[in-house]
Parts: structure tokens; C-alpha cells; sequence
């Protein structure tokens, strides 16, 4: 969550330089449009793995709360296979495009293109584990406790 935090708070920072450079100095930095950017891929994608922690992904909660105890654990773990799906394609498709541009150069910052879909893999290897912990917690008839507690 702090990393988010960071980020954002960095993104604030690099577009109200941005907008400084533009509007008084009359010379915007060319560089601070292509990293805010980057980092908004960054915030995003690690902030939507920590929601799949904290439970906090779009779900049919209203449906398992109608259905019996044990119909309720079986259609959490499909819920929870089903989203680890999502993290290995996101990791697999991540991949393939990183490695499709990794020879190109992002303009004004002279970074790899591959930069760009390392949060996509990153994302999708933390979405994975977290399901993972929400499926072991199933198992053992536990919660998980969302981190913001």
C-alpha cells in the first residue's frame, strides 16, 4: 500500500512540476509526461493485486450469502481459480509484449518499452500469491485480514 502511496504522491509531484515548467518558467520538461505515465501503470496494476488481497475485486457476494456453507467454500475456490487464471495471463501476455519491445526505447526517457509491462508481470505474480493465501485460508476455515486493518 505504502508503494501506491509513493507512487502516487510521486505522479502529483513530476505533473506539478510539469505544469510549473509549462505555465511560469515557459519551458515544460520534456521527460515528465512519459514518466508520469509509467508510473500510473505502476500505481494501478500493484493497487488492483492489493484489492484481490484485501478482497476488494468486484464479486457476487449477495449470491454466496444465500447459499449453504459448503456450496459457499467450493464456489469461493472456483472464484479464487479463476482469478489466478487472470494473474498467469496477465503474467504470459505481460511477457510476450515486454519481450516484443524490450529493443525499443521509451521517447525523452531513453528506458526499454519493456518497463511498460514489468507491472503487468509484477501484478499478475501478486495476484496469483494472494489467491493462493485466500485459497489456503478456505481450506483452513480462515479469513484473510485485509491489510489496511
Amino acid at each position: 500500500m505504502y508503494l501506491s502511496v509513493g507512487g502516487l504522491f510521486t505522479i502529483v509531484a513530476i505533473v506539478f512540476f510539469q505544469v510549473f515548467g509549462r505555465y511560469v518558467l515557459n519551458s515544460s520538461p520534456t521527460w515528465t509526461e512519459s514518466l508520469a505515465l509509467v508510473l500510473v501503470l505502476y500505481v494501478t496494476l500493484i493497487g488492483a493485486a492489493v484489492g484481490v488481497r484485501d478482497a476488494g475485486h468486484i464479486g457476487m457476494e449477495s449470491l454466496l450469502v444465500l447459499v449453504p456453507e459448503h456450496v459457499r467454500n467450493r464456489v469461493e475456490l472456483v472464484i479464487h481459480m479463476l482469478v489466478m487464471a487472470f494473474g498467469a495471463a496477465m503474467i504470459w501476455n505481460g511477457g510476450v509484449l515486454g519481450l516484443s519491445v524490450a529493443s525499443y526505447r521509451i521517447p525523452n526517457l531513453g528506458l526499454p518499452e519493456a518497463i511498460r509491462y514489468a507491472p503487468l508481470v509484477i501484478s499478475g505474480v501478486l495476484i496469483i500469491s494472494f489467491s493462493i493465501e485466500h485459497v489456503i485460508a478456505l481450506v483452513q476455515g480462515k479469513t484473510v485480514e485485509p491489510s489496511w486493518h
